[in-house]
């Protein structure tokens, strides 16, 4: 799991044999949880927390949204508990699911522009909508494309606060085909100014103003699409 928070990746694995965690060199700061408490001035490059309980996750969100964080680039938690971690972190938080796509067409995919940044089509799910039912409307309705679904990519946990309320979205991201673009069209309703068909690299270089949910999934999504070894 990899919650953005303030648009810093907050990663959790776990501490069995395969979960997957770089060199401790790799990190500009180690902290084990079980040794010391974990303070504001730890909160710079990439961080590391060894031996993370809920606990510790639920102070590390304090501080996240208390101290100046200008200076962090993320923060990876080795768990004693991935489950408990992640239930905690989950528990602070009204959870709001979403979906969203990469549509994709003769090599290219489709962006919108909005507030400024590039960004992907998505939104949030009706009551009762289906992850993949709730990503193709909401990509139709921003951009006007009539897609095809394919397979997922991968789910993006983000947060932010509305009306003083913690806010934590769970969007499930698909791979999508064109189908028919004779009405593609920016939702001026969504404060979305243009769609845009670009190449991989093209792409790459507008969302590197954007989200890093968004790099991660557009990431995610080219990986998929190379040919295994």
């Amino acid at each position: 799991m990899i919650v953005f928070i303030d648009d810093r990746p907050v990663r959790l694995t776990g501490s069995k044999k395969g979960d997957k965690l770089a060199q401790i060199a790799d990190f500009d700061r180690v902290v084990d949880a079980r040794l010391e408490s974990l303070k504001a001035e730890s909160l710079y490059g990439h961080l590391l927390l060894l031996n993370a309980t809920p606990a510790t996750s639920e102070r590390l969100i304090g501080l996240l949204e208390e101290a100046d964080i200008s200076d962090l680039l993320s923060v990876t938690l080795q768990c004693l508990d991935k489950d408990a971690v992640e239930t905690r972190i989950k528990s602070l938080y009204k959870v709001v699911k979403a979906g969203g796509g990469v549509v994709t067409h003769a090599g290219r995919m489709l962006l919108i522009f909005r507030r400024g940044v590039w960004d992907l089509p998505k939104g949030k799910l009706d009551d009762g909508e289906s992850s993949k039912a709730g990503a193709v409307r909401e990509v139709e309705e921003e951009t006007g494309a009539v897609v095809s679904l394919g397979e997922k990519i991968c789910t993006t946990y983000h947060t932010y606060t509305m009306n003083g309320s913690r806010i934590l979205k769970r969007t499930k991201w698909y791979h999508m085909t064109l189908v028919d673009d004779a009405k593609l069209a920016p939702q001026a309703e969504e404060n979305i100014e243009k769609v845009a068909f670009m190449e991989p690299k093209q792409a790459q270089v507008a969302l590197a103003g954007s989200f890093s949910s968004i790099r991660h999934v557009v990431e995610q999504a080219l990986l998929a699409k190379q040919p295994k070894a």
